[in-house]
């Protein structure tokens, strides 16, 4: 697939020194509209040793490739830039790995902010090599001075100083923040693991890969891996992949495992782990299996085939204010919408990156990527195809199903769940994977 090309242009490289953390922030959007470099924040960060280990945390998620496909030439990652975005009241740092199969995100809480945000607003940040390690230096001394972005004083003394690095970001990067929130909004909390038994779980997480599926059960206060699903248990496919918060266990307050309901013979599933920190959390999201990325889970394709949904969600975008705990019903006064119609417009934000899902708050929160909604939209070929498809007049209503007829006839029922085709792809994933092409066609027609 082509990469997208994405130029990360900043004022100064990023710094940490005596004086402070600085994070250069690249061209992103804010309340105001499209800006160059936003200025974010400026104060103190309590906490300045736990806080570094988790930025530090999130950094090495988007520097890491955890599956190589066989026959790949492993090579060395160039790291897409953590993106960050400032919700009223707290910052929130996202990447996802070079393979997309896993995301992270740090929430940094108003208990750890000691003044209120310059601006809301998504942006990329620089986390270049000697921030990275003059991070990891940081000490348990007082709190650290944190600027996220630069104001025009301290811009004005910058002169010649821009830096400027061109990365290939990947569709599938990209479509991975869509993917995500749709995983994690269908995923309830199954375990709540004191300090002390998280740390025990966290230290006993394999670092090599080669395990089959496994999943985690309750055993006492704690948690064991098991090879078979039955009800409570959590997916953990390639628990290798969550070996890298065992760094993080020595500041944590508890454990949260997050899942969709299981029983036994359940098939892999996403999974979510939220560490509790002081006046923060760090979550971490698992695809289903380590060969899956995020992007290519389909989870998006149904809500962005509905063109009713996709018109409601244009019109709910201008009432989202960066608000980092959205309420479905103080939508729904404000813009007009009915909840359930709401609900689907949340849910296509979501679709084009606007809006992630906060598993702790069990709600959305505004976010914009600085990158083209519309293009994001455009990224997925099984839509592309379905609408091909309507188009081309392949797609005719029999008596109680469709037919989507291509080389060969198919057989869609939409009033199955999931909805069913007869293709080989669907006979593959079973509707695990989202619909298939011939099914969001029938959903076109379905819903014209």
């Amino acid at each position: 697939m082509a990469a997208v090309e994405h130029v990360y242009a900043y004022q100064r490289a990023s710094s940490c020194d005596a004086d402070g953390l600085v994070l250069a922030t690249s061209g992103g959007v804010t309340e105001r509209g499209l800006e160059a470099h936003p200025h974010f924040f400026a104060g103190d960060l309590d906490h300045p040793q736990q806080n570094a280990a988790a930025l530090l945390t999130v950094a090495r998620v988007a520097r890491t490739r955890f599956y190589t496909p066989p026959g790949m030439v492993a090579a060395a990652v160039r790291a897409a830039d953590p993106v960050v975005t400032s919700n009223v009241d707290r910052l929130r740092f996202e990447s996802f790995s070079a393979d997309c199969g896993v995301y992270s995100r740090l929430d940094l809480l108003p208990g750890s902010l000691a003044r209120a945000m310059k601006a809301s607003g998504t942006t990329n940040v620089d986390f270049n090599p000697p921030t990275r390690a003059a991070l990891a230096g940081i000490g348990d001394r007082g709190p650290l001075h944190l600027a996220v972005g630069l104001d025009e004083v301290a811009v004005s003394t910058l002169a010649g100083t821009a830096v400027e690095r061109r990365v290939k970001l990947p569709h599938r990067w990209l479509k991975g923040f869509a993917e995500v929130q749709v995983a994690t909004a269908n995923l309830a909390p199954r375990v709540e693991l004191s300090a002390v038994e998280a740390r025990r779980f966290l230290r006993s997480l394999p670092r090599s890969t080669g395990r089959g599926q496994t999943w985690a059960v309750a055993a006492g206060r704690g948690l064991r891996l098991t090879t078979r699903p039955h009800s409570g248990a959590v997916c953990v496919s390639g628990p290798e992949r969550l070996h890298f918060l065992n760094v993080m266990s020595r500041y944590c307050r508890g454990l949260t495992a997050y899942g969709p309901p299981v029983s036994d013979g359940s098939p892999p599933t996403a999974s979510a782990w939220q560490l509790q920190l002081d006046d923060a959390a760090l979550v971490v999201v698992l695809s289903p299996e380590v060969r899956r990325g995020f992007s290519g889970e389909g989870g998006v394709l149904t809500d962005l085939a509905d063109d009713q949904a996709l018109r409601d969600a244009d019109l709910l975008a201008i009432h989202l204010g960066w608000e980092p705990d959205l309420d479905p019903a103080v939508l729904s006064a404000s813009s007009g919408l009915g909840l359930d119609r709401v609900l689907r417009a949340l849910a296509c934000l979501g679709g084009a990156g606007r809006v992630g899902f906060d598993l702790a708050a069990s709600s959305y929160f505004h976010r914009e990527l600085p990158y083209d909604s519309d293009a994001i939209r455009g990224m997925h070929p099984r839509l592309r195809d379905a609408h091909a498809l309507v188009d081309a007049g392949a797609v005719r209503r029999v008596p109680g199903r469709f037919e989507v007829t291509t080389e060969v006839t198919h057989r869609v029922r939409l009033d199955r769940t999931p909805p069913t085709c007869t293709c080989q792809w669907w006979g593959k994933h079973q509707g695990q994977r989202g619909p298939c092409k011939h099914v969001l066609a029938a959903g076109l027609i379905e819903g014209s």
